[in-house]
């Protein structure tokens, strides 16, 4: 029966999330249980594609990010599709009316991964930016408001804020990984290798701006998503408080994280601000 395969589907995206990222399962877990599966089914199908150009070193990920896309492609076409992650998505996608041009755009991120190392142009970062970060922010914010286009519309921008912001802090967590394993430097005009506190600065400074614009919007959220993405933002306020506090040459060398065990006191804490109304 095709239920019993989208129950598999919708688990084995869940099972993804969980395995791969304890921070964003931690918040998801957070969302109204009547959409925390389609969270789920986003968050499996970005990430395999970005395990693909990350991770899979010794395969040829051309080819696999080639018949990834086609399958892909597919799944949307026919809404169905034998890779359980792309089954759990395309009913997502169906379901919230998901904008095709903000999968191209993910998709053309992705395979930007494949060749290209460096971004030289604010308009070169602000592309690799939208189509990997800010679209699946809208792509989330398409679920939270429901088919609610009148709110989406009035929220599009704080979530393109939020998904900026975090994805800078992304990469500027993984500095060492990214230059050292990857040989890609994102932030333009920056010379990794001579990293000073002055060029942090300015990185934090403009994720900062972000953070505050998204913070506004995740106040105007439905009560359904409110909490979970307020998780979220103060996780990785969390992280970026504490790159603030790391010196550059250090950031360079090591990748800063949040261990569980703060996680879960920032969970509290989160909480008691969110029941008191202190967002």
């Amino acid at each position: 029966m095709k239920s019993i395969f989208d129950k598999v589907s919708k688990e084995c995206s869940k099972a993804v999330t969980n395995a791969y990222s304890t921070s964003f399962s931690l918040a998801t877990k957070m969302l109204s249980n009547s959409i925390r599966q389609d969270i789920y089914n986003i968050y499996g199908f970005v990430r395999f594609a970005d395990e693909i150009v990350d991770s899979f070193h010794d395969f040829n990920k051309e080819q696999l990010f080639n018949n990834f896309e086609r399958d892909l492609e597919d799944a949307l076409e026919n809404k169905i599709s034998l890779n359980p992650i792309l089954n759990a998505f395309q009913e997502t996608y169906h379901k919230y009316a998901i904008d095709k041009h903000m999968v191209d755009s993910f998709m053309d991120s992705m395979r930007l991964d494949l060749y290209k190392n460096d971004y030289l142009t604010q308009q070169e970062f602000k592309d690799y930016i939208y189509g990997s970060a800010d679209v699946v922010g809208l792509m989330c914010l398409k679920v939270f408001v429901n088919g609610d286009n009148e709110k989406f519309n009035s929220l599009k921008d704080s979530a393109m804020s939020l998904g900026s912001a975090f994805q800078k802090v992304n990469f500027l967590r993984d500095l060492k990984a990214d230059f050292e394993d990857l040989n890609r430097s994102y932030f333009p005009n920056t010379d990794l290798t001579q990293l000073d506190e002055d060029s942090k600065t300015k990185i934090i400074t403009e994720i900062e701006s972000d953070f505050e614009q998204g913070l506004e919007g995740i106040k105007r959220l439905p009560l359904e998503a409110r909490f979970g993405v307020f998780m979220a933002y103060r996780y990785y306020s969390k992280l970026l408080e504490k790159l603030k506090k790391t010196p550059a040459l250090k950031i360079k060398s090591t990748r800063i994280r949040v261990p569980n065990y703060r996680k879960i006191e920032l969970l509290t804490r989160s909480y008691v601000k969110y029941q008191l109304n202190l967002l």
